[in-house]
């Protein structure tokens, strides 16, 4: 839908502010639509069920699993979950809410961006009038990765929209026009104390991408910080470390040097230098995913690309005086910093690159930006490929995801189990283990001595633990193809009692020998 300017081709006023409040009143909703899907992958199902762990025991410091302490991650999602969880009871919904509201607060983040580049004192964009900011949005909004990871009861927009909060915050201070301490301190005081929900949110990232960011932006800008900027980082440190230490503090005051080993050691340097968590990729792998987290837009973000490479080009090599705009090289630099870190750290994820998604829709957007300048066709093709994009999601939403998520889920299996009697049962993982049950079959998974849910290979492993548990049946977790394998031994009753067309759910006995 075009910008609202006085060209005969824009159309009324009016209309385009009804279709700008339309279409974002269609984004919330479609970012809240089938949240009820049941729990998908591993980490769903373990963060919500952390969650559900800490709401009953009353404690907001120690993450558990199954009873046993879970220092992978640190507590903002959890947080938001248990919140959530009181507010609206214990469900896929409520589990999801929170990371939900984080999407919308990075769509948010980016509008607000785009809108005050008209304000800065660089004048970024041409012509970038308060529409360029809505037109951020609505790419953002729009944007695949953002939309999937939004929409997970996972980390990773956790972690991103503070760290777009942040560095937001921070392009607003460097841009200012003004020297009044709404201009000058608040965006600063802002800046750090999103690093420190970015901390919480995900740990050591939360503070060192901000950091690395805007030290690379001040290289590549062939500037130094000006002294307000140097002198806030004394008082923002003790800012950002007071933030963090809301739930940092106390976690070491409980748990002590464990969680410095299992949390910063392990789940930080360990996973950044090793293969420890059976992660890996090639060194490109990034190269490839983080376009295809731009979706649909992806031709425009990988010409922003070309162009970018072109431009620094032909300054380095005509020896050129003037600087590119401030806000590309800051969107270059918010997208390099992660996209480095994470293409040599020896444990990789598609999500782990979503901090360099709102610097990617920035770039997409400024590229576009000499696209919605053309003329009304441009900006309601734009408009309509970012209408139309959500559309899409709410078709899938409806028809294709339920049925995968039935698929991947036990969700279906156990309630199956359970309405037939058999909600007293222990749950036993043959031949694989269902993360998922983690939540589905709570407080009734077999675990080893250090709380990881036990898995089974062979039938006379199995036959010794039921017969440990007082000899009682217990329902086994499956997969289709190992089906025959657990029905071979002549000493199990196995009763097939529903399968999702991945996975069986059995009720398995020892049989009576005469």
């Amino acid at each position: 839908m075009p910008e609202i300017t006085k060209d005969k081709d824009r159309g009324s006023p009016d209309k385009w502010k009804f279709a700008w409040w339309a279409f974002f009143a269609f984004v919330v909703f479609v970012y809240l639509f089938g949240l009820t899907i049941p729990l998908l992958g591993p980490d769903e199902p373990r963060y919500a069920q952390v969650a559900r762990e800490m709401l009953d025991r009353g404690d907001w410091i120690t993450p558990t699993l199954g009873g046993f302490t879970w220092f992978e991650k640190p507590a903002l999602l959890y947080w938001l979950e248990m919140i959530t969880f009181k507010l609206f009871g214990v469900s896929e919904f409520a589990a999801r809410l929170g990371p939900a509201f984080f999407g919308l607060g990075t769509v948010l983040s980016l509008g607000w961006l785009g809108s005050s580049l008209s304000k800065s004192k660089a004048a970024d964009i041409p012509d970038a009038g308060p529409d360029f900011g809505k037109w951020v949005a609505l790419i953002a909004a729009s944007t695949l990765g953002i939309i999937v990871f939004a929409r997970g009861a996972s980390f990773d927009i956790i972690v991103t929209f503070p760290i777009t909060a942040s560095l937001v915050s921070f392009y607003c201070f460097d841009q200012r026009r003004s020297e009044s301490f709404a201009a000058k301190y608040l965006p600063l005081a802002l800046f750090y104390f999103f690093i420190g929900v970015a901390l919480i949110g995900k740990g050591l990232i939360g503070v060192v991408f901000p950091g690395a960011i805007v030290s690379l932006y001040f290289l590549i800008s062939r500037r130094l910080p000006d002294r307000a900027f140097v002198f806030s980082t004394v008082w923002g440190t003790l800012l950002f470390v007071a933030v963090a230490a809301v739930w940092y503090l106390p976690m070491y005051e409980i748990n002590g040097y464990k969680f410095i080993d299992e949390f910063i050691i392990q789940h930080h340097f360990q996973r950044f230098t090793s293969n420890k968590y059976q992660h890996p990729q090639p060194f490109y792998f990034y190269l490839w995913i983080l376009p295809l987290m731009t979706i649909p837009w992806v031709p425009f973000f990988l010409a922003a690309v070309v162009s970018g490479i072109r431009d620094g080009y032909r300054q380095l090599r005509d020896h050129r005086s003037e600087h590119l705009q401030p806000i590309v090289l800051f969107a270059w630099a918010w997208l390099i910093v992660p996209l480095g870190f994470f293409s040599i750290s020896g444990s990789k994820l598609p999500g782990y690159i979503m901090p360099s998604v709102p610097a990617a829709v920035m770039l997409t957007a400024i590229y576009l930006k000499r696209f919605l300048s053309r003329g009304s066709r441009w900006r309601i093709a734009i408009f309509s490929m970012g209408l139309g994009t959500l559309a899409v999601c709410v078709v899938l939403l409806v028809t294709v995801v339920p049925q995968f998520a039935y698929g991947d889920s036990v969700k279906g299996l156990v309630a199956e189990a359970d309405s037939k009697g058999y909600a007293g049962d222990k749950v036993l993982n043959f031949h694989s283990i269902s993360h998922n049950a983690e939540f589905y079959a709570a407080g009734r998974l077999v675990r080893d001595a250090t709380g990881k849910q036990r898995e089974y290979w062979a039938t006379p492993d199995l036959r010794r633990d039921i017969a440990s548990l007082g000899g009682k049946p217990v329902l086994v977790l499956v997969r289709l193809e190992h089906l025959q394998l657990l029905r071979s031994d002549p000493a199990l009753d196995v009763e097939v009692i529903a399968d999702n067309g991945e996975t069986a759910i059995t009720r398995v006995s020892l049989r009576i020998v005469n």
